[in-house]
């Protein structure tokens, strides 16, 4: 299966930039900042990018938008998300859902077939773009939605993704997907719709394999490509275990989680392999995964991933991890 997603030139890296934090997620990035990580991300040969209404209330996408606007739209694939409406309130709260000095307006959340229609002419709109590569839907899984979970989901598969189909068949956008942190939403969709493909967070890494049994197998023989993201888990893999706290699934880690990365810390300690080194290149290993979305907020953390794709890693220490039952028999590596 050919990729979708456009790899890094230099070296054929497969790792495209995440927006969230383009959007000030749990901290504020300048401007400038924004800007030189962009220029820096596309000299470095990164031509995928990822952004969504909801990383700053338009931030993302903004910044994104006047990144991308002066370069030809076949040299990169850009996607965004559906699933959430901003509306302009001048007295909205600037701190919202984990993200720093949101632009002032509040956000809903909207499945319905107009509201779909919207989301995307208003990203587009934001973006100053006349076409989205890919289109996922954001977070209809039960963590987010408790109780509406069901009704989510049916009107999704109602509303939503034929509303996108239709987009698609009008050229305002390339391709469907979800973009999603729980495989299972994923699994039931599959059962009843095709996707292009899929954006899944922290659900396939070093650490937590929930995606390996069922969905990646299913995702190759579907041609679903995926985007993976949150191969850090949103901390733990990227800082390690310090002083007995570290962020997993963006909140404290378990005591279980934290023990099980002390171990695999002690076994990168003794083959001299940088954490955040092998967390980016097992993610990378599986041959359902298209490409790496790595969500770095400065030009050095954009940098250090190029380079730690580039670490070497001795086979010897993917052994020492399958030894220690840390890695499953079935996850491939490189």
């Amino acid at each position: 299966m050919t990729s979708f997603f456009p790899s890094l030139l230099d070296g054929g890296l497969r790792l495209g930039l995440g927006g969230a934090a383009l959007g000030n997620l749990f901290s504020a990035v300048s401007d400038e900042q924004a800007q030189a990580l962009l220029e820096a991300a596309w000299a470095s040969g990164c031509r995928t990018f990822d952004t969504a209404p909801h990383y700053g209330h338009g931030r993302s996408e903004r910044r994104l938008g006047d990144a991308l606007r002066p370069h030809a739209k076949e040299a990169y694939v850009l996607s965004s998300k559906a699933g959430r409406l901003l509306t302009p309130n001048p007295d909205a709260a600037r701190n919202q859902h984990g993200y720093i000095d949101v632009l002032p307006f509040d956000q809903h959340w909207d499945y319905s077939a107009a509201g779909t229609r919207r989301s995307i002419e208003d990203s587009l709109q934001r973006l100053g773009l006349a076409r989205l590569d890919v289109v996922y839907v954001h977070d209809l899984d039960r963590a987010t939605h408790g109780e509406q979970a069901p009704a989510v989901l049916r009107q999704v598969m109602e509303e939503t993704l034929p509303t996108l189909q239709q987009l698609k068949r009008e050229g305002l956008i390339r391709a469907v997907g979800l973009g999603v942190n729980d495989e299972q939403v994923v699994l039931e969709v599959l059962r009843h719709a095709d996707l292009d493909a899929l954006l899944l967070a922290g659900r396939y890494s070093l650490l937590d394999h929930s995606a390996l049994p069922e969905l990646l197998p299913l995702c190759l023989q579907r041609g679903v490509r995926i985007a993976l993201g949150g191969v850090f888990n949103s901390g733990i893999l990227a800082t390690g275990v310090q002083g007995g706290q570290a962020s997993f699934n963006y909140a404290p880690a378990s005591g279980d989680w934290l023990a099980r990365t002390r171990r695999i810390e002690t076994i990168c300690s003794a083959h001299g392999v940088p954490l955040r080194a092998a967390a980016l290149q097992f993610a990378a290993a599986h041959p359902a995964v298209d490409i790496i979305m790595l969500g770095a907020r400065q030009v050095s953390e954009w940098e250090d991933g190029i380079a730690m794709m580039r670490h070497p890693i001795e086979p010897a220490f993917w052994q020492a991890l399958r030894d220690a039952q840390l890695l499953p028999q079935a996850a491939p590596t490189p």
